[in-house]
């Protein structure tokens, strides 16, 4: 047999096999359109940023303590609601709107929504709405990559990979770390298949690219961005993480029974939209001026309850917790348009301070960086990319990391746990209610 044969041989495809979907043309395009959304990812997310910390430059607080907001500020919030409600009815966007968690399991965005939401979720994050920049930036990212996907006439499947490679281009420089923008896409969309693949190196490109552009201009925004004080890695603290992943399924508890609770209160308000949101700008706005640290998405405020935890003492912190989670559920239930991780972050974090003042003997770095995660990652869903993230923002160490996971997941599956018996008990119920009467 000669060379010639021989290579014949083996680049020839037996009938019924199919050559490796990286070596169609469709996956090429769906890297190329990765690219083009990284780009456009990261462009978009400056522009946004910039837009938002320029808009809130009106906070100022006399006082991080109770009663260290000023009055005026109820006028911003509630003028804040009117233009919400204002927007809401020129852009044609639903009072509910698919959280950002909805729209990536789903692999969709629905296009028509992106203008409104972006424009919406801006005037409500310049407002001091308890929400983050997650909703408007995904929704962009998303909303782009899909129509692109469905212009270039390419499946539904590679249709979905683009859409989640735009979501990664979005988030690749806000949240400072490729890694935890992939794991977080792939634990929460769970594409199976050779699909997984595709998205785990779309992803990977269009965040990559994104990132890169976003530290060339702003540097990183959260690597290292909480500076605990260093502990030592115990072989109780592994014991540990188990109690602080139940007291942070305790806090998501909470903080969804007050987001249901708020959602069903402005539901039964029978006013149009722009009174409700109006209302909820003025509500947020009140608590805002008693505690002040509730302000906005909570990154920066974070920082100043992990420095000072300390002498805003047990009582503040806690009611920092319980009121942070009101004015989250009060923004959503009224018509502000925002993402779910960032007040998500300001709730996990300040409970972990607030176990720390509690039980002194428990290092501020444990109790901070397992809080942190584990309430997020039970809110959210994406347990690993959690723990991805608290570690990258905290720079506790590897061997810290190991009690954070294990209350990641200690939270993830108490929270799934009970999800599971309230939808058994739910089932049961409906099924008794219609089975016929005995006799």
């Amino acid at each position: 047999m000669s060379p010639r044969e021989g290579i014949r041989v083996v680049t020839t495809s037996t009938p019924g096999e199919s050559a490796p979907f990286t070596q169609s043309r469709d996956f090429w395009v769906i890297i190329g359109w990765a690219a083009v959304l990284g780009v456009l990812g990261g462009l978009f997310g400056l522009l946004f940023m910039w837009v938002i910390d320029v808009g809130n430059n009106w906070y100022r607080y006399s006082d991080p303590g109770w009663m260290g907001g000023h009055w005026w500020w109820v006028a911003v919030t509630g003028a804040a609601g009117i233009v919400v409600g204002l927007l809401h009815m020129l852009t044609h966007l639903p009072d509910k709107t698919p959280g950002i968690i909805a729209e990536l399991a789903d692999e969709s965005v629905d296009e028509h929504q992106v203008v409104g939401t972006v424009l919406v979720s801006a005037a409500s994050l310049i407002g001091g709405a308890s929400l983050g920049p997650e909703k408007a930036l995904g929704s962009f990212g998303g909303g782009v990559g899909q129509w692109l996907a469905r212009r270039a006439g390419l499946s539904q499947e590679d249709v979905q990979v683009t859409t989640l490679s735009g979501f990664g281009g979005a988030y690749g420089g806000v949240f400072s770390s490729t890694i935890v923008v992939v794991l977080m896409i792939l634990e929460v969309a769970r594409p199976g298949g050779p699909k997984f693949t595709k998205v785990l190196i779309s992803s990977i490109v269009s965040s990559s690219i994104s990132f890169g552009i976003y530290f060339a201009v702003a540097g990183a925004a959260f690597l290292g961005a909480y500076d605990v004080p260093a502990y030592d890695f115990k072989t109780w603290q592994l014991l540990a993480g188990v109690g602080l992943g139940l007291v942070a399924a305790a806090v998501v508890t909470l903080m969804g029974l007050i987001i249901a609770g708020a959602a069903r209160l402005f539901d039964q308000i029978k006013a149009p939209s722009l009174v409700k949101s109006t209302i909820g700008g003025i509500t947020f706005g009140i608590i805002g001026v008693v505690l002040p640290l509730t302000m906005f998405t909570g990154t920066s405020q974070l920082g100043v309850v992990l420095k000072d935890g300390s002498t805003l003492g047990l009582g503040l912190v806690l009611a920092l917790v319980i009121a942070k989670a009101i004015t989250f559920g009060v923004s959503l239930g009224s018509g502000f348009v925002g993402g779910p991780i960032f007040p998500s972050l300001f709730v996990g974090g300040a409970a972990g301070v607030a176990v720390h003042l509690a039980v002194p003997d428990l290092p501020l770095g444990l109790t901070f960086t397992c809080m942190l995660a584990a309430v997020v990652g039970g809110m959210v869903s994406a347990p690993f990319a959690m723990v991805l993230f608290a570690a990258f923002t905290t720079q506790v160490g590897a061997l810290n990391t190991a009690p954070v996971l294990i209350a990641v997941v200690t939270s993830y599956l108490t929270v799934e746990a009970v999800k599971y018996l309230l939808a058994s008990r739910k089932q049961a119920a409906a099924t008794t209610k219609g089975a016929p009467p005995a006799g």
